[in-house]
């Protein structure tokens, strides 16, 4: 059996293919996208290639793409805020993201190593696994095949990133962009209050997966908006 029937059996391409929403004229394309290091490592008698390469065309591609969409949307933003709004985009967190709606870290090839490590769940090798396989869309249909994948993956989050930073229900925003991401709602709880009854402190604990933080207020309402505050600025920031 050769080297890419073997690694075909550990993957299911169509249906990657359908979550992709695009079907490969070329599937080694794909096959060579979801190819980690790790499993190359393993496999020195197979004489085949990582991803790294596609990695980085995929980053450049990215870029474009996404830069041209917001050119195209954002007709009067100037270049700080379109370059502000790519960055918010075009990061390890929201890729990630990205990659866990189409359940990509089920049909990477890892080596037993990093399937021991929960490599499947790790944000950087869900990233890069996704900028590889927007290499490889690049590659095998062209600009016009993997520019409606990006727009299609990325509407909703730029609709979300334009939004003027005047607005300061840092609460609504956070859940929207943790539904966009995480696909739940953020956890407030009063974890402290202090002082008397006419004149109290809160303290909320603001929890989103493996987000933690802490906000204080005169009142419930502010001490949640200071804690999604912080966990706002976690999140835009986590690339």
């Amino acid at each position: 059996m050769s080297a890419n029937k073997i690694e075909m059996t550990q993957i299911n391409l169509s249906e990657f293919q359908r979550k992709l929403i695009y079907e490969f004229k070329n599937v080694d394309f794909l096959v060579e996208s979801l190819r980690h290091s790790s499993f190359v490592n393993e496999h020195p008698e197979m004489d085949i290639q990582d991803n790294e390469r596609l990695e980085f065309l995929g980053d450049a591609v990215l870029n474009l793409v996404v830069g041209h969409i917001l050119m195209q949307r954002y007709p009067d933003l100037k270049e700080g805020d379109l370059s502000r709004m790519r960055a918010n985009l075009v990061n390890e967190s929201q890729l990630a993201s990205i990659a866990r709606k189409m359940d990509l870290g089920s049909h990477i090839l890892l080596g037993k190593g990093e399937v021991q490590s929960k490599g499947r769940e790790k944000k950087s090798i869900l990233a890069n696994t996704y900028e590889a396989v927007i290499a490889a869309v690049y590659l095998d249909g062209g600009f016009d095949a993997v520019f409606r994948i990006i727009d299609g993956a990325f509407s909703s989050l730029m609709d979300f990133v334009a939004r003027p930073s005047a607005n300061h229900d840092y609460k609504s925003q956070i859940q929207e962009l943790v539904q966009l991401k995480y696909q739940k709602i953020p956890d407030y709880t009063v974890v402290h209050e202090s002082g008397p009854d006419h004149d109290k402190t809160f303290h909320v604990q603001l929890k989103i997966e493996e987000i933690q933080t802490k906000g204080v207020g005169k009142s419930k309402k502010a001490a949640e908006q200071d804690a999604a505050r912080k966990g706002l600025e976690i999140l835009q920031s986590d690339d």
